[in-house]
């Protein structure tokens, strides 16, 4: 059986650009605008990645929450407050598992960060 990886996320946001440069800031993403396309790619550093799509009428914004790996919650979480977003949920604990915090871009999309017990 092959890995069930994610593979492709796509984000939607009112203002691309601004989005592009949130997550480039917060989590260090490499941001790819493909004018020919009108579409923008994002790439984690293992790789991964996705899209940064404008919302529209046949685009609306959805409530996808994706899981982010994380080294340090706590400091990402203060990150994204600084950079104009908000925490929905502090640090938590997953008893046996690991820890998760949520939180929300400039945009109104929910996301969240995973540190696994035994990284």
């Amino acid at each position: 059986m092959s890995n069930r990886n994610i593979v492709h996320v796509e984000i939607p946001a009112v203002d691309v650009d601004s989005s592009s440069r949130f997550y480039a800031d917060l989590f260090g993403w490499k941001i790819n605008h493909m004018s020919e396309m009108n579409y923008t790619m994002w790439e984690a550093g293992d790789g991964s990645g996705g899209g940064i799509t404008a919302i529209s009428e046949d685009n609306p914004a959805e409530k996808l929450l994706v899981y982010i790996a994380s080294d340090d919650i706590d400091a990402d979480l203060e990150k994204v407050l600084e950079l104009g977003g908000k925490v929905l949920r502090e640090k938590t604990e997953i008893p046996g598992m690991g820890w998760f915090g949520i939180f929300q871009d400039p945009n109104g999309n929910a996301l969240a960060l995973y540190t696994n017990l035994n990284p």
